[in-house]
């Protein structure tokens, strides 16, 4: 079998010590530490200089290459475009879209460099597989310089609809780099279309009745293949990390209250500010929950450099102060809003802990949390997940309790019911959702992805 070369924009090296690696980068160790391959991109550190070659390094079956980028590279490529331009867009935030023409180009460059830099390490029959909105155009840009072999391309966040796509300047460019992969994966069969609808009323071109699709003069496959997690060995994290300092201190600091958690990047995708507002309308509308519960927020910084992040963080300081203020007890305060990073091993007790995972973005690709969530529970004493419709998780977690995270009335009503639901409910809403995330592993996931891309017929089209 050819070896697997997996591309991302940021490799975690075995030598470094990270608190919570990304969903994106723990599934790729994952499958590449029981597959080997080639794990190769930039190395999260700045230098003045580009480097003329990468640094390497191995660990069991897994290979390392990684380059630093400039600062003026990171800024535009990343900063900029990705981060400011890209991101808001891919989650329908269409008014805090930041478009430049100078950071366009800083995204194809470095997007040139990351082939530059991968081609000397590939063998003729490596399989490359590139991940996600970062390096959307990389395909392209090896197919430029010769590269045969097979790539294929995996986007972990949302595609929007084709009027949403439509705003971008650059938008042909950047999806004919694109289709320079033979096989596109999404998170979900609704980004799948978002991707069909694209090339028949964009791109011009047409999808046979096989699901071939024809574009951009190549003859391309896409497919959705939601990503999964290594859900036994999580389960097996949460129920040790039980006896752990940190869970221990909760345990303590909660007394006989209910935990409610959610665990998120600070991002404005991930609906923070709704979620408290809900939490505000349940102690309004249920008072007998007041003293009752604790909604612990942790939501890790996240692009600091960038100024919507910014002024996030000072919407959520200000909206957790306001309902503190408004409800809390001598001996007790509503919510918990931490604003760090936590090991994952004790993430994941916080989460067997929790009588209610409330997991509400905006817009999601998948969202790991949610299935980390159900992965972590006692199956005597499971908690309910409270998820939103527009999370990829929600196509495969039915079992949950689905809402709408702009509908703060809804939410209410979906944490008051998930508090006071009885056991037998419980057990039977978390069994379902158990069952889907045990056979939609992370194996199953890059098994069928890679499986699909090393047996397609990509050809030119006619």
């Amino acid at each position: 079998m050819s070896r697997l070369v997996v591309v991302s924009n940021r490799v975690i090296l075995p030598s470094e010590r990270v608190q919570r690696a990304g969903g994106l980068a723990v599934a790729i160790r994952e499958a590449l530490s029981s597959s080997g391959g080639l794990w190769f991109g930039w190395s999260g550190e700045l230098t003045e200089t580009p480097e003329p070659r990468c640094q390497t390094a191995t660990k069991g079956k897994m290979e390392f290459a990684v380059f630093d980028l400039t600062p003026a590279e990171f800024d535009g490529f990343y900063n900029q475009f990705a981060n400011s331009t890209l991101w808001p867009l891919f989650h329908y935030r269409i008014g805090l879209v930041k478009f430049s023409r100078s950071a366009l180009e800083t995204y194809f460059a470095v997007n040139a460099r990351f082939a530059e830099m991968l081609i000397p390490h590939l063998k003729p029959d490596d399989t490359i597989w590139i991940h996600d909105y970062q390096l959307l155009p990389m395909a392209g840009e090896l197919r430029k310089r010769g590269v045969t072999n097979k790539i294929g391309f995996f986007l972990h966040i949302p595609l929007p609809g084709v009027d949403t796509l439509a705003v971008l300047p650059g938008l042909g460019p950047l999806m004919r780099g694109l289709a320079a992969a033979d096989l596109i994966g999404f998170q979900t069969e609704r980004d799948l279309q978002s991707f069909k609808d694209y090339v028949r009323q964009e791109a011009g071109g047409t999808i046979s009745g096989n699901g071939a699709i024809t574009c951009f003069d190549r003859t391309i496959e896409a497919g959705a293949f939601p990503i999964g997690i290594d859900t036994r060995a999580f389960a097996t994290l949460a129920a040790r990390a039980l006896d752990k300092p940190e869970c221990q201190q909760l345990k303590e600091g909660l007394g006989s209250r209910k935990l409610m958690i959610s665990i998120d990047r600070l991002d404005y995708s991930k609906g923070i500010p709704s979620r408290f507002e809900a939490c505000e309308e349940l102690l309004r509308a249920h008072p007998e929950h007041r003293g009752q519960f604790e909604l612990v927020q942790i939501a890790s910084p996240s692009r600091t450099d960038v100024a919507s992040y910014r002024d996030l963080r000072r919407e959520i300081d200000r909206l957790s102060g306001r309902i503190n203020g408004a409800f809390s007890e001598i001996h007790w305060t509503p919510i918990r809003y931490i604003n760090r990073t936590y090991p994952r091993q004790s993430l994941a007790g916080f989460c067997r802990m929790a009588a209610v995972g409330v997991v509400t973005p905006l817009r999601d690709g998948m969202n790991m949390v949610a299935k980390e969530y159900i992965a972590a529970q006692d199956p005597d004493d499971p908690g309910v997940l409270v998820l939103s419709r527009f999370a990829g998780a929600a196509a495969e977690l039915g079992s949950a309790l689905i809402v709408n995270p702009f509908d703060v009335d809804q939410c209410a009503d979906a944490m008051h019911r998930a508090l006071v639901m009885p056991l037998d409910e419980r057990q039977a809403r978390w069994r379902t959702a158990m069952d889907t995330i045990t056979r939609n592993d992370v194996k199953a996931w890059w098994t069928s992805f890679t499986t699909r891309l090393r047996a397609g017929q990509t050809r030119a089209a006619a």
